[in-house]
């Protein structure tokens, strides 16, 4: 009754981001609909292109009955009316500004997606599968890779089972 999110690396390809002086630190955030964001604690140093930084970071948001009733409600809505922006795990790579220029702020630098129903439809999880990042200035722009893992199927398929019973 959990959906596993793990966010393992990222690699830049040739963007402007790459030269871009002032973005030295980035981190990444994920995000489910409008309920959750969890970032990852470091920001690491940008990588130079054909590098990548590891982030192994791991988060597990529930979606129990008993404690997590309104992510139920949200799944069971995604998986009976499709609506294209409501389905995907939002993943956003952000600048984080160095500690000499704390009034800089932090900036939105790309945005990749994993979509729950797409997992649901191929009944298959995504294991540490590389997803494009889009440049959040020009969104048919691929700024780098993003390596993450999605474990959903088993909470889909309790919810969808759900959906059948109601």
């Amino acid at each position: 009754e959990k959906i596993r999110i793990e966010i393992i690396s990222f690699g830049l390809t040739e963007s402007r981001i790459v030269s871009d002086a002032t973005i030295q630190q980035l981190f990444v955030e994920c995000r489910l609909y409008s309920f959750l964001a969890e970032e990852t604690p470091l920001s690491l140093p940008k990588p130079t292109s054909g590098q990548r930084i590891h982030y192994n970071y791991s988060n597990v948001i529930y979606v129990d009955k008993a404690n997590n009733h309104a992510r139920r409600e949200y799944l069971k809505s995604m998986l009976l009316k499709p609506d294209l922006h409501t389905d995907s795990l939002r993943f956003t790579v952000v600048s984080d500004p160095p500690e000499d220029e704390q009034d800089l702020e932090c900036e939105d630098i790309g945005f990749a997606y994993v979509s729950l129903r797409e997992i649901f439809q191929k009944q298959r999880d995504i294991i540490e599968q590389d997803i494009d990042v889009f440049d959040s200035q020009d969104d048919s722009a691929v700024i780098g890779k993003l390596k993450v893992s999605v474990e959903a199927l088993h909470a889909l398929r309790s919810v969808y089972e759900e959906c059948k019973d109601d």
